[in-house]
């Protein structure tokens, strides 16, 4: 069952941080499209930054349970490298039901409540051209989600892991 769930998350996560990967398309669009309109024609555009803003946010947000699924984090390991497999877990174990789990459930609750309240007043970005942000503000909401889920799948690899076991 563990290693359903492990499998379910991690495919989950690489396939929406695939998938996702692909708004830098449309980014590279815009700003090409920003760029030739500002210097060609001197008329910039009242969006172009704000849709680049918003098109990179999502591209790094989703990105995040991406790279975690993948171990690309940066993190300093330097001494736990060199310690045995199962104290690496312990350490694993003990630095997410610390450190990670409760800092990354409050932000996906506060993001969610972040998201509703921008969702109940039907939110806009106080600018010239005003777009809705209550869209990227629920986007980011289930990317913290993701990545508490991702950091779950981590936890249930490093108990594995202690119990000898191959996730």
């Amino acid at each position: 069952m563990t290693n359903k769930i492990i499998k379910i998350i991690d495919t989950f996560n690489t396939r929406q941080g695939e998938v996702t990967s692909m708004l830098v398309i449309p980014l590279l669009g815009v700003v090409i499209y920003e760029v030739f309109m500002r210097y060609v024609f001197n008329a910039p555009t009242v969006w172009g930054f704000e849709v680049t803003a918003f098109l990179y946010g999502m591209h790094y947000m989703f990105g995040l349970s991406y790279t975690d699924v993948m171990d690309g984090h940066v993190k300093v390991d330097i001494f736990s490298s060199r310690m045995p497999p199962k104290a690496q877990a312990i350490l694993g174990i003990v630095t997410t039901c610390i450190f990670f789990l409760p800092v990354i459930a409050c932000m996906t609750i506060f993001s969610f409540q972040f998201a509703f309240t921008a969702i109940e007043g039907w939110e806009r970005n106080s600018t010239s051209w005003a777009p809705l942000i209550w869209p990227y503000k629920t986007v980011m909401a289930f990317t913290f989600l993701f990545l508490l889920l991702q950091g779950i799948s981590n936890l249930l690899k490093d108990i594995r892991a202690l119990s000898g076991k191959k996730s």
